[in-house]
């Protein structure tokens, strides 16, 4: 599931120069993994008014997801993945234009409703068969992750659904759906008072690199640059490290 986002765009039409010299107009379509929605929804504002004129047009979900989208054709000009798995097989396709850059990192916590009603103490929990336990796909990045967590710590989990997204997962947990669940600690900042986060030391075996980059095909490649320079740059660092991400 996709969640397009547009940030409004402000200002004049006129094109603003790139560091390069190229000039910057029009929209920017950015793929990027739902646990970057509200950072980048941040970022994206920042981006438009540094370039008046410009749009960023988003499509979060799946990082899995969107890497099969673009390798299908999907009009995109820069990609902004939750694991390396996903950006390689895209650039393996040849749809990468540069290298990727490393911009932040993040690890799983155990998310549980406002008030712990299932009284979750930890990770050993959700080995049980009660209460109920959401987890990601395995497929896409929070799942591996999760997958890995599980595997470091010797338990086999009982999950009662298992979805296409963090942010799904997520939901789970706030309409109370679920008594925990396993989402990044991004996510657990993001939902405020909805719901409470416990941290637990297996989370170091599987922290997640985050990779951006723009794509061959982009229909507007200058801004694509542009914006993936404006990610990786010491701007964009207090919006991540404010959001709970680490960087590197």
């Amino acid at each position: 599931m996709l969640v397009v986002v547009t940030a409004a765009a402000c200002g004049s039409d006129d094109a603003t120069e790139h560091a390069d010299g190229r000039q910057v107009s029009g929209t920017v379509t950015v793929f990027a993994a739902a646990s970057l929605t509200e950072t980048f929804g941040e970022l994206g504002k920042q981006f438009e008014a540094a370039h008046p004129g410009v749009e960023v047009v988003y499509s979060f979900g799946a990082s899995s997801a969107l890497a099969q989208q673009i390798i299908q054709g999907a009009p995109a000009d820069v990609f902004a993945s939750a694991a390396p798995k996903n950006m390689q097989q895209v650039r393996d396709k040849g749809e990468v234009a540069t290298a990727p850059v490393t911009f932040v990192r993040n690890r799983l916590q155990i998310a549980v409703p406002k008030g712990n009603p299932g009284r979750i103490t930890g990770l050993t929990d959700f080995g049980k068969t009660e209460p109920k336990f959401a987890l990601c796909a395995e497929q896409v990045p929070c799942g591996a992750a999760a997958a890995k967590v599980f595997e470091t710590a010797g338990i086999t989990p009982q999950p009662d659904t298992r979805e296409q997204d963090v942010k799904a997962v997520l939901t789970k947990v706030t309409l109370g759906e679920v008594d925990a669940a396993l989402v990044y600690r991004t996510d657990v900042e993001a939902a405020g008072d909805k719901v409470e986060g416990m941290a637990f030391p297996e989370s170091a075996a599987a922290i997640n690199d985050y990779p951006v980059a723009p794509l061959a095909h982009a229909p507007n490649a200058t801004a694509a640059a542009a914006f993936v320079d404006f990610v990786t740059s010491e701007k964009a660092k207090p919006v991540f490290v404010a959001a709970g991400f680490d960087t590197p």
